[in-house]
């Protein structure tokens, strides 16, 4: 994964092995907050609840207000609209979690 500073957030959007749920969540480290989702380290979330744990998406910013804008914008739309974002960066619904772990 390509190297980031201090300064960066990302939104993403994790689902389980099944591509039935969806989550989408923000962060200042991708890599340290996948590796919580995949390792369960909060007990009795909606993550861990599903098991969403394959990273399908994600985008960065530099301006912490920027995703957090972003990510209240996805939560709104409709399942369709998500898929078809996550379509357009993953169309194979390739799991990403190598990628941010490398």
């Amino acid at each position: 994964m390509t190297t980031y500073s201090s300064h960066n957030y990302f939104v993403y959007i994790l689902t389980n092995k099944n591509h039935q749920v969806l989550y989408i969540g923000v962060t200042n480290d991708l890599r340290r907050r996948l590796w919580q989702h995949v390792n369960k380290v909060n007990k009795f979330s909606f993550t861990d609840r599903y098991n969403c744990n394959q990273l399908i998406y994600w985008e960065r910013y530099q301006q912490v207000q920027d995703a957090i804008n972003r990510e209240t914008e996805i939560k709104k739309w409709r399942r369709e609209k998500k898929l078809a974002l996550i379509n357009a960066f993953n169309p194979e619904w390739r799991s990403l979690n190598d990628d941010v772990f490398d």
